[in-house]
């Protein structure tokens, strides 16, 4: 099923509204759970989210912690008016695009030479799978960390990370095959697993990541084609896995023969002594996966994938098939970014405000039991009760105008979700982060 992320909440609001206004629809009538309206409008989970809380927003339901949402038994009041009627403007703590300064003024200055029509003919041609002698070399230089520096001549590219991750799981895995992933995800490793066929099996974790054990079990219960894992800044948690951790899932995924697909989108954040990443413990066994997209920009730029030789043609096949490969003019930007430094000067400056940010989170969830990492741009708040994850988040929408994400767009099976968010920090403004933080910690000791 393809979920319509696109789809304006306000068309949903509308319908119900019209519904309701209609008579189908009467005083005291529960509507469905949340994620029932989301499987049934073929939207995201948050999307449902956002328009019940603009259904709260025009006094036609209310919510009730612990039974649901239910049409109003008498109209509004004639003096209520929308957050956005307010002159409050939304904050989306969604999305999670950190953008440090100074940046476009870098980044233009890489692309200054391709707009040579010689330069720009060039750039523009049809490019293969693994790119050009030039974009490895740059590709080895970005992906290198502490401890392991990729093959230049095992490197792929794809459109983005997104399209890297589809790409390995596509060439690892069969329709109807199963794939082990941390209990709480990516959440678009979900929607790609569902447009493959690929069943996710949640696994379990614990301080350190995701725990060996839980590999294992998961596997003789019913075979696995491959694991899917995020050892550092894991997103939404920000747990780094510790470099035991790390060697004993090496050895699992060894014993077994499992492959693993190793996202490290989010680990140029990480602090100088973060362990190497999967691939240097277990080369012959991981997929690296990671992309410029939180680097630099995500609307111009490109996904890497480190492949071991064995897995090389097939990765390759899936790229094309798959549409998924990286443009030529997307990579000739990527070498000149890497090579004048664009790349690095940005990485720093991102690093510095992390910290700046996560101070933020301190000052005003320090209260609550909240999982950070002073590097990442996102915290994982478990709320307090009498809290619902789904309530707080259409509070939030309803009331101040902030939306945030629910635990459930993350959690994988059919278990029950945490009642927790992912706050992202890194879209607004720190001044506009700082507000929206102390207003979120206010909603949070009002109670549900």
């Amino acid at each position: 099923m393809l979920w319509r992320r696109g789809m304006d909440y306000r068309r949903l609001a509308d319908g119900v509204a019209k519904a309701i206004a209609d008579g189908r629809l009467l005083p005291g009538d529960r509507l469905p759970p949340q994620r029932t309206f989301a499987r049934r409008h073929r939207v995201a989970v948050s999307t449902a989210i956002r328009a019940y809380g603009e259904l709260v927003r025009r006094g036609l339901v209310v919510g009730e912690v612990g039974r649901g949402t239910f049409v109003r038994a008498a109209p509004p009041h004639p003096g209520s008016v929308l957050a956005e009627d307010s002159g409050r403007t939304p904050v989306n703590l969604e999305l999670n695009y950190p953008v440090a300064d100074g940046q476009s003024e870098l980044m233009a200055r890489g692309l200054m030479a391709l707009t040579r029509p010689d330069v720009l003919l060039e750039a523009t041609r049809p490019a293969a799978a693994d790119g050009t002698p030039a974009a490895r070399a740059a590709a080895a230089r970005v992906l290198a960390r502490p401890g392991w520096s990729p093959a230049p001549d095992g490197l792929l590219f794809a459109a983005n990370g997104r399209a890297a991750i589809a790409a390995a799981l596509s060439a690892l895995v069969r329709p109807g095959g199963r794939v082990g992933v941390e209990e709480l995800t990516y959440p678009l490793v979900k929607a790609v697993a569902e447009r493959l066929g690929i069943t996710l099996v949640p696994l379990g974790t614990d301080g350190s990541g995701l725990l060996p054990s839980a590999i294992a079990a998961a596997h003789r219960r019913t075979p696995l084609s491959a694991v899917y894992v995020q050892p550092t800044l894991h997103n939404p948690l920000s747990l780094t896995m510790p470099g035991g951790r790390r060697e004993e899932l090496s050895l699992v995924l060894r014993e077994l023969g499992l492959t693993a697909v190793e996202d490290t989108t989010w680990a140029f954040l990480a602090a100088g002594d973060t362990p190497a990443p999967l691939a240097s413990y277990a080369p012959e066994r991981t997929l690296l996966v990671d992309s410029l997209s939180k680097r630099l920009a995500p609307g111009l730029t490109v996904g890497f994938l480190s492949v071991p030789e064995a897995y090389g043609e097939g990765v390759a096949r899936a790229l094309r098939s798959g549409a998924w490969t990286a443009g030529r003019f997307n990579l000739e930007a990527a070498v000149r970014w890497v090579e004048d430094g664009t790349v690095e000067a940005v990485t720093a400056a991102k690093r510095a405000e992390a910290g700046s940010r996560q101070a933020l989170v301190a000052r005003h969830l320090g209260a609550f039991t909240v999982r950070v990492d002073p590097c990442s741009y996102y915290c994982w708040w478990e709320l307090p009760s009498p809290w619902r994850a789904e309530t707080f988040v259409a509070a939030a929408a309803a009331e101040l105008g902030i939306a945030v994400t629910p635990g459930s767009a993350f959690a994988v099976g059919t278990g029950s979700a945490p009642d927790a968010v992912r706050v992202g920090l890194a879209s607004p403004s720190r001044g506009v982060l700082d507000a929206a933080l102390e207003r979120l910690a206010g909603l949070a000791v009002r109670g549900g």
